[in-house]
């Protein structure tokens, strides 16, 4: 019934997962933003949904449309901060291990004008789960352009945004199965896809090279993890 396609991202299957388990939305609205999400569009149009993706360059923009096929999913090339979209335009916004930085507030901003009210948030974050994290992990986020927050700070980080919090859930575990199967899915998947998508997921799986081996090989894996949280515009 749940069958997806592997999911080459932090918090992988499980976070859509999870997330179709405790909402079910069928004849929804819904954005997602950022890349690597095609499974996770493919999967919720699957179910009776209406769905957008949001992309911020003209690159990954032509790529998701080359391989996406479902006709109720769309992609688009957007400024997250300041997208096209009116004001309470979906019932259900999906980040999926986005890129928090500095732009991190004016993000929710945009997000909380273009959600409907009393509409939901799912977000999945790489968080810090020490207040003190070593230099070497610092560098990685420095590198990746990442600004996480400590893990215990989350909630509050949301609830002062004007969500309130309807579920939340450690996936940190997802990390060692995405960091370790990631390059596996790519090559065990290779015959069955084409140029163009293997370009595409080897940009992906590059992005994420630096937190990988600070993660399986350095001991990050005490300081880096990942949580979800599906939230309510109040």
């Amino acid at each position: 019934m749940n069958n997806i396609k592997p999911i080459l991202l932090p918090g992988t299957e499980k976070q859509v997962l999870d997330f179709y388990e405790f909402s079910a939305p069928e004849g929804k609205n819904i954005l997602i933003i950022g890349t690597g999400t095609e499974s996770v569009a493919e999967f919720l149009a699957r179910k009776g949904n209406n769905v957008i993706i949001i992309v911020e360059d003209q690159e990954n923009l032509m790529q998701l449309r080359f391989i996406i096929t479902h006709s109720a999913v769309s992609v688009r090339m957007m400024d997250f901060t300041n997208t096209d979209f009116k004001d309470e335009k979906f019932d259900i916004i999906y980040l999926q291990a986005p890129v928090f930085n500095q732009n991190r507030n004016k993000l929710v901003k945009e997000i909380k004008r273009i959600l409907v009210k009393d509409g939901t948030l799912c977000v999945g974050e790489i968080v810090n789960l020490e207040k003190r994290i070593p230099s070497f992990v610092s560098d990685i986020w420095q590198h990746s352009g990442l600004e996480p927050l400590f893990v215990d700070d989350l909630d509050h980080y949301y609830s002062e945004k004007g969500f309130e919090i309807l579920k939340e859930a450690n996936l940190s575990a997802t990390l060692e199965d995405f960091y370790t199967r990631s390059e596996m899915l790519l090559k065990r998947n290779k015959e069955k896809l084409t140029e163009e998508e293997i370009i595409y997921y080897k940009k992906i799986l590059k992005k994420f090279k630096h937190e990988s081996n600070a993660y399986l090989r350095l001991g990050g894996r005490a300081y880096m993890g990942y949580k979800m949280l599906i939230l309510r515009k109040v």
